[in-house]
C-alpha cells in the first residue's frame, strides 16, 4: 500500500456558526416544539443547504414571499432580515410572526432609521440583491438609500445634498474592500456620517482575520459555505488576496477538487458563519483520507457571544 504524502492542516479559529445563526436555528426549532408543525420560514433560514434540509425534515416549510404562508401558521423571518413591509403585512394579517433577524443586522436597520429622522440621506455599501441588502434599503423609503458595491460606483452617484449624508454597510463584508470604498465616500464627501465601528459583524471579521493568519503558511485553503452565503465568498477573496496560491468554495466533502491539492504539504480549512462543524468535521476527515494529516489550530480570537431568543418564544402558548 502506498503510504499517504504528509500534510500539515492548518484550522482556522474562528470559523463557522457565529451566534447570530446559531440563534436563527435555534429560534425555528423553538417554533416546532412550540406551535407544532408546520412553521413557515421566509427564505433560507441562513444560507447553508445542509442545515435547511436539515429544519425542514422537522417540518419547516420554506418561501420566497409573504403570500405564500397561510394566516393561521407561525412565520419566521431570516436571519438576514426583512424590508419594513414584511412585518407589517404580517400584523395586517394577524399572522403569528417570529423574526429571526440577527442582532447585528437589527443594530443596523435602526442606524438606518436613525439617520433618516435627522434628515440625511443613506448610501449603504453592500452587494445588490443579497437579503440583508433588500432587507435594510427596505427600512426606508424609496429614494432614501443609495447602494454602492465598489468604490468606483462612489463617483457615479447623485444625492440629494453632500453635506446631509450617512452611510453603513452589509454585515458580511470584506474589511479591507470596505475600507476602500468608504474611503473613497469619504474622499469625495467629506461631511459623511458613519457608525462608530464599520457594521461588518465580529464574526465576519474574525473569520477573515483568521484566513490572514493561516495564508502565508499554506498553498491551499478550502472554505466550507455556501454559494450563496456572502461571508463564505469573502473568506475565499480573502485567503487569495492574502497570498493563499488556490482558495476553493465546497459545501460538502464531495465538491473538493482533489487535483488542485495535489503535491501540496500545508492545507488551510475555514468556514462561513452559516456552515455547521458537521460539514467542517466531514471535509477534515476527507482530507486525512488522502493525507498523513497533522492539524495546527491557529486561533486569532475567541468568540463567547450568545443573543437571546425572542420573548414569543419563551413565553407560555
Amino acid at each position: 500500500m502506498t503510504a499517504k504524502p504528509p500534510l500539515t492542516l492548518y484550522l482556522a479559529a474562528p470559523r463557522g456558526f457565529c451566534a447570530g445563526v446559531d440563534r436563527a436555528i435555534r429560534i425555528v426549532e423553538m417554533a416546532l416544539e412550540k406551535w407544532g408543525a408546520p412553521v413557515y420560514v421566509r427564505h433560507e433560514i441562513v444560507h447553508n443547504r445542509y442545515v435547511v434540509d436539515g429544519l425542514r425534515a422537522k417540518g419547516a416549510i420554506f418561501v420566497e414571499e409573504l403570500d405564500e404562508c397561510p394566516d393561521d401558521r407561525p412565520v419566521v423571518f431570516s436571519a438576514h432580515g426583512v424590508p419594513k413591509s414584511v412585518p407589517a403585512e404580517a400584523r395586517n394579517r394577524q399572522m403569528i410572526a417570529v423574526d429571526a433577524t440577527c442582532p447585528l443586522v437589527t443594530k443596523v436597520h435602526n442606524e438606518a432609521a436613525r439617520h433618516h429622522a435627522n434628515g440625511l440621506q443613506l448610501i449603504f455599501i453592500g452587494h445588490e440583491g443579497h437579503p440583508e441588502t433588500v432587507g435594510t434599503m427596505g427600512q426606508l423609503p424609496e429614494g432614501e438609500v443609495i447602494l454602492v458595491e465598489t468604490p468606483e460606483d462612489v463617483a457615479g452617484i447623485t444625492v440629494r445634498d453632500p453635506d446631509r449624508l450617512a452611510f453603513s454597510t452589509q454585515t458580511t463584508l470584506s474589511v479591507d474592500d470596505t475600507a476602500a470604498i468608504v474611503a473613497a465616500l469619504k474622499a469625495r464627501f467629506p461631511a459623511i456620517t458613519g457608525p462608530g465601528h464599520e457594521d461588518i459583524c465580529y464574526a465576519t471579521t474574525n473569520r477573515q482575520a483568521a484566513v490572514k493568519a493561516i495564508a502565508p503558511k499554506i498553498e491551499a485553503l478550502l472554505v466550507v459555505g455556501a454559494p450563496n452565503s456572502s461571508n463564505s465568498r469573502r473568506l475565499v477573496e480573502v485567503g487569495s488576496a492574502a497570498g493563499c496560491g488556490y482558495s476553493q468554495l465546497v459545501q460538502r466533502a464531495a465538491d473538493i477538487d482533489w487535483r488542485a491539492l495535489q503535491g501540496i504539504s500545508a492545507l488551510g480549512i475555514t468556514a462561513g458563519a452559516s456552515a455547521p462543524e458537521v460539514l467542517i468535521q466531514e471535509v477534515i476527515d476527507a482530507v486525512r483520507q488522502r493525507f498523513e494529516v497533522r492539524v495546527e489550530l491557529v486561533e486569532t480570537a475567541v468568540e463567547n457571544i450568545e443573543f437571546k431568543v425572542p420573548r414569543i418564544l419563551r413565553e407560555p402558548v
